[in-house]
Formats: structure tokens, sequence, C-alpha cells
């Protein structure tokens, strides 16, 4: 046990993603589990005074309380630290728990943060209305624009966040090319990965000092408990964001981790499967009427296909795209739909459609919207592992309540 979160060493430097999945950081027990141990317990017992003294003072090396350290979060960590190729992971309660905490820990009052403006939108929320409160600076970027980023990046600047595939329209920015600028401002870059999940990107190799994920997602994918996670080099996560969660109380609650350890056993198979689904669907719904336009990173239409195709080693299960009629079409087209549930969550193996416009994205006002090409219209797709033909089948009802309600014509 140690009261660090850096990943120690162990057997799975030769081994592939699926096998670092199921055996990677497992701690066991002398009762010799095959299954990781929950530790459902909120403390933990000391010898004697002595070694409570030393274990407050760091001179002794002992669990003290599970907001400060749990055996099952510490195995999710490792977990995660080992696949994310990082030197330490700190799980957080959620996913907006993760990119607040990575963000707050880092700056100061007379700070500056840069971000891509294209960013969900309780982030959003953060970097125009939260730090500012704080005195830190910020400054919004298209984050498709090099002389922006090059403008925005002039100045000394704490912390750049970004998304890549960004929620909720896919945008993909280039991570090394946005690293190395912030980089020569003095940044750290933040980059929210949960799109593309761990399986298909890797932010920390294309020049990224930190990665958060809401593990509620993909990592999770089942609709089943929240969580989030930060990960980085071990110096940055133990002197820098661990007194800032511990103390803050930003912790993962031991059940949750380990649900998501189970999880994370069949995470290459789940994403593979709902990015074929997600690829297959693109494909239907850029032939479909009614449909205006689809954005998919595998697809050689989207505007940023050659950064994904070289970033990402798969396109992931997100799916954005505009039917005709704005938002009286889009909910035409939603209400119509019998498969894919209606729900503001992502990554599931359920399909989940939702209407960013009046849901996630509601808040940031629609002169912000149409900035970020979210229109009345749009749709953001989280493609699942149901059969990809009774997925199209599902969307054709859709289409077909377009044609009905005279949104589209054919």
């Amino acid at each position: 046990m140690t009261d660090k979160t850096e990943n120690p060493a162990h057997t799975s430097s030769g081994w592939r993603t699926a096998t670092r999945l199921l055996h990677a950081g497992v701690e066991r027990t002398p009762y010799g589990e095959t299954s990781e141990a929950l530790f459902l317990t909120s403390g933990f017992v000391y010898d004697n005074a002595e070694q409570a003294a030393a274990t407050f003072t760091g001179d002794a090396v002992h669990y003290q309380y599970s907001r400060f350290g749990n055996p099952t979060v510490d195995a999710l960590q490792r977990r995660l630290a080992d696949l994310e190729g990082a030197e330490a992971c700190i799980a957080t309660a959620t996913g907006m728990g993760a990119v607040s905490s990575a963000l707050l820990a880092q700056v100061r009052a007379g700070d500056r943060v840069v971000a891509s403006r294209a960013l969900f939108g309780s982030c959003h929320w953060i970097i125009a209305s939260l730090l500012p409160q704080y005195g830190v600076e910020t400054v919004f970027v298209d984050g498709g624009d090099p002389d922006a980023w090059g403008e925005a990046l002039s100045k000394p600047t704490a912390a750049v966040l970004i998304e890549s595939p960004s929620n909720p329209m896919l945008d993909v920015l280039d991570i090394a090319a946005v690293s190395e600028r912030a980089h020569a401002a003095g940044a750290i870059v933040i980059v929210d990965n949960a799109f593309a999940s761990p399986v298909y990107q890797k932010p920390l190799e294309l020049g990224a000092d930190v990665v958060v994920y809401s593990c509620t997602k993909h990592i999770d994918g089942q609709g089943r408990v929240l969580g989030g996670a930060i990960l980085g080099k071990a110096e940055w996560i133990n002197e820098v964001v661990l007194p800032f969660t511990r103390n803050t109380g930003n912790a993962l609650s031991p059940f949750n981790a380990w649900v998501m350890l189970k999880s994370l056993e069949t995470l290459p198979l789940r994403v593979d499967a709902m990015t074929r689904n997600a690829a297959a669907v693109a494909d239907w719904l850029a032939e479909a009427p009614g449909i205006v336009s689809v954005r998919y990173p595998g697809r050689a239409d989207h505007p940023q296909y050659e950064i994904a195709k070289r970033q990402m080693s798969g396109s992931g299960s997100l799916v954005a795209f505009e039917v005709a009629g704005g938002r009286k079409g889009a909910f035409a087209f939603l209400d119509a739909l019998q498969v894919i549930l209606i729900s503001n969550n992502l990554g599931d193996a359920r399909s989940l459609a939702t209407h960013p416009a009046t849901t996630t994205h509601m808040k940031i006002g629609p002169e912000e919207r149409a900035r970020l090409g979210i229109s009345d219209g749009a749709i953001r797709l989280s493609v699942g592992l149901e059969d990809s033909a009774d997925l199209i089948d599902d969307l054709a009802r859709g289409v077909a309540a377009l044609k009905s309600g005279g949104f589209a014509a054919g």
C-alpha cells in the first residue's frame, strides 16, 4: 500500500491493452481473490497511537480515511495510469470534478487560462464564469485556428484546456500543435479525452501534460455510476492536485471504483463494437433525406479528418448531425425513436441521443452556440452496442417523422 498515487512497478510493460485491463495494478489481499476486493469503509484503524501519529506526519505508510485513500480506489488509479501511460492518477467523484480540480489546483489569482471555445457546457461555465470570480483571466480560442492560438498564447499562461473530439460537434484539435504553443507560453495542457476514450487517443504521447476523463462515459459505459480521473506526471499530481482533492473532498466512492475496475475489463471490446456501429450509422445518415449534415471523425468529409486520422487510432462512438426543421424537426426526429433513448449521457452500452441546444449547451446562449456550430437542428448521437441494423431502422423512423412533419422532401 502507498499513500502516493504513482503507478508502482509491475510486469505489465510488455502487455497489450486488453491484457493490461485485466491484470495491471492488481494488489491482492492475503485471501488471494481473483476479482479485486471492494473495501467499503470510511476509515481505518491503527495498531497503536504511535502509528496513528506517524501516519499523519507521513513517517508511516498506512491508510487514514477513504477521502484520502482507499485500496479499491488505488487499484483503479493504478490501472488507469497504466492504460493511459501516465505516471500517476487521481480518481474523482465525477468527470466535472476532474476538470475543476485540475484547473483550480493549478491556477492562482492573476494567472491566465486559455481554452478552446468548443467545450462541454459545464466546462464552458468554469472558464467563462467561475475562474474570473477568483481573479483568473480567461480567453476562449477557436480551436481550429492556429493564428488565434498564437495570439492567445503570446502572453504567459498557466493552463490550457481543450476537448478533442469536442462536445457536441466533434471538432478535432491538433493536440501536438496546441501543446507546443502552450508550453512556449509556460502553460500546462489539459485535454479532456472522454470522447476518444483511452482506447483510441493518447494525449500524453502527443505532448499534453494532463488528461482528464468523465469515467461515467466509456470507462463505466453502462449507465451505472459517476466518476472522473486526472492523469499526469507524479510530481504534479502528488504535489499540486492531491492536496486540493483531499482537502476539498473530491473523492471517488470505493463502490464506484470497483464497478469501474470491472468495466475496464471489457472496455476495448465495447468501444470497438460501438465504433463499428457508429461508422455504419454515420454513413447511413449521410445519405438520408432530411439530414442536413453529418460529422464523424472517421469520414473523409469531417473538416479535421486528417488530424483525426493522425492522432486517433479509432473514430469513436459519437456522431453529430443536423436535421432539417430546426428545433421542431429535431424534436420530431427524437420523439420518433424507439430503440435509441433520449438522454444527455454518452459512451453508454445503449444508444443515446440528445438535443444540445436545449440540454447540455442550453446555458451558453444562442450566440455562443452559433459560433460553435450548434444549430437548433443539431443532434448528438452516442452509438451503443445494439445491432447496427436495428439502429438504422430506428433512425429511419426519425427520418420518416421529418418527412411527415414537412421538414424533409422525398
